[in-house]
């Protein structure tokens, strides 16, 4: 029994978590996503980038395309945010400063953009080949067949992937915890083990886990969500498209009401 109330009292000490919610909800909270967002829309840009590039009929750019993804995709996440956030900060600060909290947006946009790009590269390859054979066909050159048929059908495939991967940033952003952010730019985990370090009591870190299940459940399900109706909503529709009108007689093929 004694071990058990000190197992409480070590991770699940209420007064703890209380005293450092408010510093989770108003400093960490808004800090973790403005990292995942700022992250998800840069490395979606730079991974349909990676994605055309990957697909391109020249070897240069697939080449280059194929390095960056292995690179980013091979090494451990926090060795990349090592490198970016500090060994980039000598070059980077004249223009952004000499802050950790760009480079971690960069770092967490290099990163998911080696995923996304393989996200969308996939999701492209997947259109039918006779989608692109047909806009050649109506006049369309091979830049905007692509661009106005192939990739729009690829990325609308692949939109749960896509969510996937930002629960993943969101996750990913305590990785910035490396580069040492000031106090007011600290996010959801490194105020957690800040208080942890402090309190000499972990239930901090349990009340961060806690806000970051908060936040990716309901994008895990939404996820699900979109999958679904992605794969199920066009046949419903037709369904209902194809169901007779109250009153109205079933029609048969020929056009002749079955009797």
């Amino acid at each position: 029994m004694d071990a058990f109330q000190q197992f409480l009292k070590t991770f699940f000490d209420f007064n703890a978590m209380a005293e450092v919610a408010p510093e989770l909800l108003l400093v960490g909270l808004p800090n973790t996503l403005i990292f995942a967002i700022s992250s998800g829309i840069l490395g979606t840009l730079f991974g349909l980038l990676l994605a055309v590039m990957g697909i391109s009929k020249h070897r240069l750019p697939r080449y280059l395309a194929r390095i960056y993804t292995d690179i980013f995709r091979g090494l451990p996440a926090a060795l990349i945010m090592l490198l970016i956030g500090i060994g980039l900060s000598p070059l980077t600060s004249p223009i952004l400063g000499k802050s950790p909290y760009p480079m971690g947006i960069l770092a967490l946009s290099l990163m998911a953009a080696a995923y996304i790009g393989e996200i969308f590269r996939s999701g492209i390859q997947s259109v039918e080949k006779g989608q692109l054979e047909a806009s050649r066909a109506l006049g369309f050159s091979y830049s905007s067949s692509m661009r106005l048929v192939v990739i729009p059908q690829g990325v609308r495939r692949v939109l749960p992937a896509l969510m996937n991967q930002f629960i993943a940033l969101i996750k990913d952003s305590s990785l910035v915890f490396f580069l040492g952010l000031l106090a007011s730019q600290r996010e959801i985990f490194r105020i957690g083990n800040d208080a942890q370090a402090n309190s000499g009591n972990i239930s901090p870190l349990v009340a961060a886990g806690v806000l970051y299940l908060i936040l990716t459940i309901p994008l895990t399900h939404l996820v699900n969500y979109i999958d679904k109706r992605l794969r199920t909503g066009r046949a419903e529709k037709n369904t209902e498209k194809n169901q007779p009108e109250q009153g109205q007689a079933p029609v048969s093929v020929e056009g002749s009401p079955v009797r």
